[in-house]
């Protein structure tokens, strides 16, 4: 999604001194600081995982499509279909788009859940029953 862009993990390059004057950057941005672009998880039938490599050749597992998640009932953890994205705090777009983030309600086949981790890092979907 283009209107998702990089993140860039350094001090902003204009920022006011004590006096009121603007303070120059002695250097310019490094390809390390910059962060991974927004990752949409979609609803979708099953789910879908791109695994992408990192620096030091690590993987990481990308979630880009989820059909279930795992959600914690007071047994312990099931493994459910997710019927529906409710409401999300981060953009209240997400919700008609079907995005799934941290803090989003969706609807499951045991009730309504709010998800309690970030899905698209992690490359599953963990929820609790509200």
């Amino acid at each position: 999604m283009s209107q998702f862009g990089v993140q860039l993990h350094t001090k902003p390059a204009r920022k006011l001194s004590g006096s009121g004057k603007g303070k120059v950057s002695g250097r310019h941005r490094k390809r390390y600081e910059v962060g991974g672009y927004f990752i949409a998880t979609k609803l979708g039938e099953k789910n879908v995982i791109k695994h992408v490599r990192e620096r030091g050749s690590t993987k990481k597992a990308k979630l880009q499509h989820a059909g279930f998640a795992n959600l914690l009932t007071k047994n312990g953890y099931k493994k459910v279909k997710i019927t529906a994205v409710l409401e999300s705090k981060d953009n209240r777009n997400f919700a008609r788009l079907t995005i799934i983030t941290k803090g989003a309600v969706i609807d499951t086949e045991l009730g309504k859940a709010i998800v309690t981790n970030r899905s698209g890092r992690e490359g599953n979907v963990n929820a609790r029953l509200l």
